[in-house]
């Protein structure tokens, strides 16, 4: 049996190396294309079985190579990937004959299913020599399979006595908490200790599809529901028949896929997208959000008796923050878990790193503490960590030092008192006598809080008159204006071009907000906002949104 073979349409050479070596590990056969035009010429001259295209691409982007494929026969499968303020794309993407779609961020057990679907009955050789069998597991083997739960703090104790209780009904679970608090274990633990372990648990994050993708990916289409269903393809629901299904963000979802959600809990049954005949399931539902729902209600984003209805039993996360004498037996297991990979005979770190993680903030909760532990693995120098520990993440290493609100915090508040004294702070000007002496000789320079124009001291001569005043030279960077948005396309506007606009308005005026509370550190001020980068970026170019740094004079 020939291997198949995909091919990788990428512009980012990560992506492409993970994905080759990721699908290469399964039994695939990878061929990588750097450029739309390298693409076309690769499926003129070649044959592939199926296509994972990207959409953003310079020069020719993933709509433009499909169109081009389908329109000279082309039939293979192809599988777009895109961000989440691609969704537009991605649904004239399977308008124009895409097969499927994956929303970046994506894992391995979502880009094999995506594959198997668009496949058929095809697997790669490496799968099919060797099919794992269907083991059904006791309740207390399933508890052992579960994932890993550690934690000493009275609030998580709490927490897992409830989900030992809860675990063998078939209820609602409403998980709230911060993001990287551990839902999704809590989630998966409460799967593995119910009755249904030996079921499929199904994981869907709604925030990471747009209304009308997140409706066929829950619930299915038939074959012709829209342009490019070409085969009905069974939604999430009917994937955990049995089992249970996890949805996470579900203060993303919007309202009209909230009332489609509510029938399903009421009466377990729904229409696929073009569909004529209901189709029952059993699933157990279990949501997270790390939203407040109830002010969520309020506003009017999210419906009163669907949250009454998910509210059956409710478990609420604590951050890390509030459970520190968790940090260290989390941080042992993260050790175990990636030194295995990446440093040898090292079972603990020193007692300075384990006193700044108990000490630190940990903002990013248990993932953050996660990440830290990996980063630690791979650079094998305590000293990089503690330097960004110690940092507090307030001032990025692309960015000048800025008041902590321009840091990501969430309120302002003055510089750290570890810098100078109001009467002590030295600006652009010559070493004072005083600093010499003492051998200091270290000039401070540091930004102002917004809106505050810094003069250095003046320096004073026979000439200088006594009420003179200094020039103004440090102003704040950030607090340039930004040109107005793109003007609207003449003539007279659709209902749909004013509701686009007013969209962009509204991007515009978030992404703004977040970059001046990230000091326009855009990789974080991507991840606060849920995008990817590469997003990020693109919606900064349509906006019109132009980085103050290229402009400023200091």
């Amino acid at each position: 049996m020939d291997r198949i073979a995909v091919l990788v349409v990428d512009d980012e050479e990560s992506v492409r190396t993970f994905l080759s070596e990721l699908l290469g590990s399964s039994g695939y056969q990878v061929r990588c294309a750097s450029s739309g035009s390298q693409a076309l010429e690769m499926l003129s001259g070649g044959s592939f079985d199926a296509v994972l295209l990207d959409v953003v691409m310079p020069e020719m982007s993933g709509l433009e190579v499909l169109r081009r494929y389908r329109s000279t026969g082309g039939s293979a499968p192809v599988i777009v990937l895109s961000a989440l303020s691609g969704a537009d794309d991605a649904v004239r993407a399977m308008k124009m004959g895409a097969s499927d779609y994956l929303a970046k961020p994506f894992g391995n057990d979502e880009l094999q299913d995506v594959l198997a679907r668009a496949l058929g009955t095809r697997v790669p050789e490496r799968q099919a020599t060797a099919p794992a069998p269907r083991v059904v597991l006791t309740p207390a083997e399933a508890a052992a399979e579960a994932r890993v739960l550690i934690s000493t703090s009275p609030a998580m104790r709490r927490a897992r006595a409830l989900v030992e209780r809860i675990a063998d009904t078939d209820v609602p679970v409403l998980l709230l908490g911060e993001s990287g608090t551990g839902k999704e274990v809590i989630a998966r633990e409460i799967h593995a200790r119910s009755q249904r372990h030996g079921r499929p648990f199904i994981k869907v994050n709604c925030a990471a599809l747009p209304g009308e993708l997140l409706e066929s990916e829950l619930f299915g289409h038939e074959r012709g529901a829209f342009t490019g269903a070409t085969a009905e393809k069974p939604g999430k629901f009917e994937l955990a028949d049995q089992g249970t299904i996890f949805l996470d963000e579900i203060g993303e979802m919007a309202i009209r896929l909230q009332a489609k959600l509510l029938q399903v809990l009421q009466d377990e049954e729904f229409f696929r997208v073009g569909g004529k005949k209901s189709v029952r399931v059993d699933s157990r539902v279990v949501v997270a959000t790390n939203r407040d729902l109830e002010k969520e209600i309020a506003l009017g984003n999210f419906r009163e008796d669907l949250y009454y209805r998910l509210n059956v039993v409710a478990i609420r996360l604590p951050p890390l923050r509030e459970r520190r004498e968790d940090v260290v037996p989390l941080t042992d297991h993260f050790l175990k878990k990636y030194g295995k990979g990446f440093m040898t005979n090292v079972s603990e770190l020193p007692s300075e790193v384990l006193h700044a993680f108990s000490d630190y903030e940990w903002p990013g909760n248990v993932r953050e503490l996660e990440n830290m532990v990996r980063r630690l693995c791979v650079l094998k120098d305590p000293t990089l960590v503690l330097d960004e520990i110690r940092a507090g993440g307030r001032a990025p290493a692309s960015a000048p030092s800025l008041p902590t609100s321009f840091g990501g915090g969430d309120e302002f508040s003055p510089p750290p008192s570890r810098y100078v004294d109001e009467s002590a702070r030295v600006f652009a000007a010559p070493p004072s006598a005083h600093a010499t002496a003492s051998g200091a000789g270290v000039q401070v320079l540091e930004m102002p809080a917004r809106g505050v124009v810094m003069t250095p001291p003046p320096v004073m001569t026979d000439a200088t008159p006594f009420n003179a005043v200094a020039p103004q030279r440090y102003a704040n960077p950030f607090d340039a204006p930004q040109p107005p948005p793109p003007p609207p396309p003449a003539g007279e506007l659709s209902l749909k071009d004013i509701g686009k606009r007013a969209a962009m308005l509204a991007e515009r005026e978030a992404i703004l907000a977040m970059l001046q509370r990230t000091a326009w550190n855009k990789r974080r001020a991507a991840g606060k906002l849920r995008i990817s980068y590469k997003a990020l970026l693109y919606k900064i170019k349509e906006c019109g949104i132009i980085d103050p740094r290229a402009s400023a004079e200091f």
